[in-house]
This record gives C-alpha cells, sequence and structure tokens, in this order.
C-alpha cells in the first residue's frame, strides 16, 4: 500500500513535464496534464484549506476578496439595459453535452441544416451538423477515444525511413534524423513501462476503494469524511481504503465519490497511457477514414459532438455561456452567446490536420470567437494551421488559447499552436494579431495568485484569468470543479463574447487590445509557477494583468466607432 505522501509527490512529478517534444520529460498532452492538475489540486490544495464559493471567478476583488472577472458588476453597471446580438463561440475540444441542462438553450444550431435527413441541406461538406463537428469520427458513427501523442506518431514516421538502417551509412541530415529516432523509441519504452507500474501500484487502491464502498453501502457522493471515520472494518482492503479516503479527504469536504473518481480516472489515465499514448501497435486513425496523409483534406468525421468523453469541452462550454439566471448549476461568463462544439481533441495527442480543419470549420459556420484548450510540445504540420489561423484572421475571428499546465515558461519552441507563424517576414517572425495566449490565476490571491502548474511568458502570454477550483457543467447534467489553463482560456473567450455581442462594431484585434489593455493590473510579487522563487507577477505576461470584464467593457463603450482592418 503506497502512502498518500509518496502518492502526491509521484503525482507532482508527473504533473510538471515539460512540453518540449526533445525533452525526456515531455509527452503528456494537456488534456493529461490538466487531468494531474485536477488530482492534485483535488488533493492537495483544497486539504484543510478555506474553500472559495462556487462562482469566486464572477466576483469582485474589492468587494468581495476573490479575485474574479468582475462579471456580475459588468452585467449590474455598463451593461445594464442594453441589448446585445447573439455571437457563436467554437469550442474546440474534446466534445460538448449538447443536452446538458445549462447548455441545451444556449447551444448552436446551423439554421441551413435538417436534423436527421443524411442529407447536407447547406451544402458546406459537413452532413446533419446541427451543433457543430466531430473530426474524430467515422462514417459509420465510431469515435476515436483514446490516441497516440505526437511522439509514436513521430517515431513511427521515422521507423519507415530507419527501422533496417545502417546508422554508419547515414548523411549527416539523415543521422540527426536517426538520433530523435532512437531518443523517441527509449522514451517510449520508458513511459510504458512507467504506467504499467503506475497501474499495478494503483489498481489495488482502486479496488481496495470499491470494496470501502461496497461496506458502506450508499452512494458514495453522500459519504462524508465523518462517514468514513465511522467505519469498522476487518478486512484489510476496507481498513487500507479508509486510510487512504481519509487522508485525501482531510477536512476538504469532498466525499467519498469524489476521492473515488479521482483516483478511477488516474487508473484510466494510466491504463490509456498504456494501451493507447504510448502503444506503437495502436492507431485508432482508420476508425476516421481519412486520407491522413492528405492535410488539406475535408469532410472527413461524423456529426456527434459529444463524443465518448466530453467532460473537458462540456466544462469549457459552461465556464464560456452557461445559461445565466436560470437558477440552474451556474452562470457561464458570455449572456447571448451560442455554443458551437468541434470535437477535435482526443484522449493524446491532437492533430494538426484536425485542428486546421476545426478552425476553418468554425469560422465558416459563423464563429466570432473559438476557444482552444488544448496544445502539445510539437506541431509537424504547423503550416496547415497557420493557414488556418491566416483565415480567421481575414475573416475577423478571434483565437483565444490556454497556455498549459506545465509550471514553465514557455517559447514558440515548446508550445504549440501558438501565434507565430513558420513563414517570417522581411523584417522577422510574423505573428498573428487576432491570437490570445493565457494563463491561469489561483483565487487564493496574494503570493499565490499565479495558479503553480500555469505556464507563463512575459512574451507570449496576453493575460492571466481564473483557473483553480472552477465550478462548470460537466456530462449528464452534473457539475465539478476543475483546474488548469483550459479553465482560464474559456474566461477570456467568454469576456470577448460580451464584448463582440455588446459592441459589435468591434474587430476581433480590438476586442483583444481592449481585455488586455483593461486588464487588472497586479504590482505584486508571486510565487513563480512551477517553482519557489518569488517573482513580479507582471513578469509572467505581456500586460501583468488578470481579466476584468467590467474594466473592458467601459473601455469598449469609448472604443466604439473606430473599426480597423485585421492585419492577416
Amino acid at each position: 500500500m503506497v502512502s498518500i505522501d509518496v502518492y502526491l509527490q509521484r503525482r507532482m512529478q508527473n504533473s510538471n513535464c515539460g512540453t518540449n517534444i526533445h525533452s525526456q520529460n515531455h509527452y503528456l498532452t494537456m488534456k493529461q496534464k490538466h487531468f494531474f492538475t485536477i488530482l492534485l489540486l483535488s488533493v492537495a490544495t483544497l486539504a484543510g484549506a478555506q474553500k472559495p464559493p462556487l462562482d469566486w471567478f464572477h466576483l469582485d476583488p474589492a468587494k468581495d476578496g476573490f479575485p474574479g472577472l468582475r462579471t456580475n458588476k459588468a452585467y449590474e453597471g455598463p451593461l445594464k439595459g442594453k441589448t446585445s446580438q447573439t455571437v457563436i463561440v467554437a469550442v474546440i475540444d474534446s466534445g460538448v453535452d449538447a443536452e446538458h441542462e445549462d447548455l441545451r438553450n444556449v447551444m448552436w444550431t446551423n439554421p441551413g441544416e435538417i436534423a436527421g435527413n443524411g442529407k447536407d441541406d447547406d451544402d458546406n461538406g459537413y452532413i446533419d451538423d446541427i451543433h457543430g463537428w466531430n473530426f474524430l469520427g467515422g462514417k459509420d458513427g465510431r469515435n476515436v477515444g483514446a490516441d497516440n501523442l505526437e511522439v509514436v506518431r513521430q517515431y513511427r514516421a521515422y521507423d519507415a525511413r530507419f527501422k533496417n538502417a545502417d546508422a554508419s551509412k547515414l548523411s549527416a541530415a539523415d543521422k540527426k534524423d536517426y538520433e530523435k529516432y532512437k531518443e523517441y523509441e527509449g522514451v517510449i519504452a520508458e513511459k510504458r513501462k512507467q504506467a504499467k507500474q503506475n497501474m499495478e501500484l494503483y489498481g489495488p487502491v482502486v479496488e481496495a476503494l470499491n470494496d470501502l464502498v461496497k461496506h458502506i453501502g450508499k452512494d458514495p457522493f453522500q459519504v462524508s469524511e465523518e462517514d468514513v471515520r465511522k467505519v469498522k472494518s476487518n478486512k484489510p482492503s476496507v481498513t487500507r481504503a479508509t486510510r487512504v479516503a481519509l487522508s485525501v479527504m482531510g477536512g476538504s469536504g469532498q466525499t467519498l465519490g469524489d476521492v473515488k473518481r479521482d483516483l478511477e480516472e488516474y487508473y484510466t489515465h494510466l491504463d490509456d497511457e498504456y494501451n493507447y499514448n504510448y502503444n506503437l501497435d495502436y492507431n485508432p486513425r482508420n476508425i476516421v477514414g481519412d486520407n491522413y496523409a492528405d492535410v488539406d483534406e475535408k469532410g472527413y468525421g461524423n456529426n456527434d459532438v459529444k463524443g465518448p468523453d466530453a467532460t473537458h469541452g462540456t466544462h469549457v462550454a459552461g465556464i464560456i455561456g452557461a445559461q445565466r439566471n436560470n437558477n440552474i448549476g451556474m452562470d457561464g461568463v458570455a449572456g447571448n452567446v451560442r455554443i458551437m462544439s468541434v470535437r477535435t481533441v482526443p484522449n493524446g495527442d491532437e492533430h494538426d490536420k484536425d485542428v486546421a480543419n476545426a478552425i476553418l470549420y468554425a469560422v465558416d459556420n459563423g464563429a466570432l470567437v473559438i476557444n482552444m484548450s488544448f496544445g502539445k510540445g510539437a506541431s509537424p504540420h504547423k503550416a496547415a494551421i497557420d493557414r488556418a489561423v491566416r483565415y480567421a484572421a481575414k475573416r475577423d475571428v478571434l483565437l483565444i488559447h490556454g497556455a498549459g499546465n506545465d509550471g514553465q515558461e514557455i517559447d514558440l519552441q515548446n508550445n504549440f499552436p501558438n501565434r507565430s507563424y513558420l513563414k517570417k517576414g522581411l523584417f522577422g517572425p510574423k505573428y498573428a494579431a487576432n491570437w490570445m495566449e493565457v494563463g491561469a490565476t489561483h483565487w487564493k490571491g496574494g503570493e499565490m495568485l499565479a495558479a503553480e502548474f500555469s505556464n507563463y511568458s512575459s512574451k507570449y502570454v496576453d493575460i492571466f484569468a481564473p483557473g483553480v477550483d472552477i465550478y462548470s457543467t460537466d456530462v449528464d447534467n452534473q457539475y465539478r470543479n476543475l483546474q488548469g489553463t483550459s479553465m482560464a482560456a474559456p474566461m477570456v473567450a467568454g469576456a470577448a463574447a460580451v464584448l463582440r455581442s455588446y459592441f459589435p462594431q468591434l474587430t476581433a484585434v480590438q476586442v483583444k487590445n481592449i481585455l488586455v489593455s483593461s486588464s487588472s493590473k497586479q504590482n505584486i510579487d508571486v510565487i513563480i509557477p512551477g517553482g519557489e522563487d518569488k517573482v513580479p507577477f507582471k513578469s509572467l505576461s505581456t500586460t501583468g494583468g488578470i481579466l476584468d470584464l467590467e474594466a473592458a467593457v467601459r473601455m469598449a463603450e469609448q472604443t466604439q466607432g473606430k473599426r480597423k482592418t485585421v492585419a492577416p
């Protein structure tokens, strides 16, 4: 039986993996890193600590004591009495539960499509795309759930060149690639070995928790820490599970169901790592049935916008636009929005081809804001994504991207997708003007303001927004707290949608500039994410600011009538 201290230490080590494809420590997707963040903060940060209000991210720092967006103040103040127009926000993610009680009334419905008739009524190349599209599905209705990581895909490409090669006879250029080939081979073998060892370690813990739940005999989500303390049993597995549960719960207010769910999800993650993410013999792309080598191919996929695991995307969608003031669940940031689900992110690394097509689909079908809470450490077909980003810029669409959960400084080589175009201009690199990169803040504020997992950069992160203990929608009419820059990005996407809704004459670039310029500047020193030293918060982004919706609305009022052409 592993102690909870060792458990947390190992999770911390895993959660801090880098994102450089040439680093031995990479190869976790943003979704996987996001899960480690969930596990760490639900177990460590909440244990014995104050819990924030469920809606802390909407609150006013001056009035309520939490570093929120001042969402409520914006609606009660400068937006009160103003009219708005509906704005479509695309959520490029793992899928969205379109039937969720807090989302079904705000889901985008394609006006040109007749549901279920098997025809492409609006002639956009996608049949029955009622609420969006799924680029991870096949025409037969099957879906990709788990997928490989990019390192496995790149290894396969190298393997086709070097499987039977004589290293001594390779050219200098080929030798460099051959070295990467052997490096990736070693990393894949080691990661798969670690996953199997951890499965053997945590499998018994999960089984023991199941025994504890059976012993108690009631819904685990109704079992409190006090209930667990009352458990008496001579069965060793129940006794062990009781100790683990109490160590994790530790005054946090978590239920036994919360603990059981988190550990089961972690075990499932390990199983996915071993059997899918790092498995060279597994390649699910045949399910999609596209010509994968053709990065310009369109029209593949299916219309299942939820997919097999939509927790992440559903949570993101709720932050952006869960129906406000309906006395159900929670309120999203934007009040007059329609959520378009574009399923693109598997339990593994997303494909560049799919990301490019997802952006194009969203733009062509009317999205003015696109949220992208995903990322990886390499982009072999970045040129295709660059073309899509340029297309979005020409169509006046704003792209919001989460900076990642590695607790490290990002650059243009270790975090993809990003704002930089491969093709340089006459005077150096060219950047997408319609792109925003978002870091995450903690509700504790003060020296803890920058979330310990958040990536940062004084050059490439534009703004920070709430990203810890974010209560939002989950699949099947559920709600839960999650954390990550995955949660911070949709805060910004929601705010952008508010501005585009109430001030439709503003361009994507103007909206970006307003959100950045009106951010609440924090002239304090904070613990640097992923470390222990203190640094000025302003050094972690280009602005040194946190998203402030009320200030953004007031600035937008002063910016009306200044429409400019968006730079491609």
